[in-house]
């Protein structure tokens, strides 16, 4: 189902203010790390938001994204309160860590031949099962 212009505003309010919050919150806790919002998506009910999160270095993001969980009451409030002319009432969050970079990398990598050629080395593909 296609996404409502309310839920496409809705996220990028979202979107827009929690970038804010969780940088702010590196700038502080986190040095070396940062830390992007890459897409939230909305419920037709408005009553979930998930943020998809970007995380360099990327061997972090794990422990940041159980750190933001853990988190999320806090972050929740001080969304409310940055989006309350906005919004009537702050979706629940969950966070996803978002690993689309990686797998740019690993696209970038193969195409220029900087892994390991699959045909000169079979071993390193996975085998298949046979049902």
């Amino acid at each position: 189902m296609e996404e409502t212009n309310r839920q496409k505003k809705i996220a990028g309010v979202i979107q827009k203010d929690l970038a804010e919050v969780l940088q702010a919150d590196a700038r502080n806790g986190m040095r070396g790390v940062i830390i992007s919002v890459s897409k939230v998506q909305v419920t037709a009910d408005l009553g979930q938001a998930k943020a998809y999160l970007s995380v360099f270095p990327s061997e972090k993001r794990e422990e940041i994204i159980k750190a933001v969980t853990k988190n999320t009451p806090a972050i929740r409030h001080e969304l409310a309160q940055r989006t309350k002319h906005q919004l009537r009432r702050m979706p629940n969050l969950l966070f996803y860590g978002d690993d689309t970079l990686d797998y740019i990398e690993n696209l970038d990598n193969s195409l220029g031949g900087k892994d390991t050629n699959p045909i000169q080395n079979p071993e390193i593909l996975d085998k298949r099962k046979k049902l």
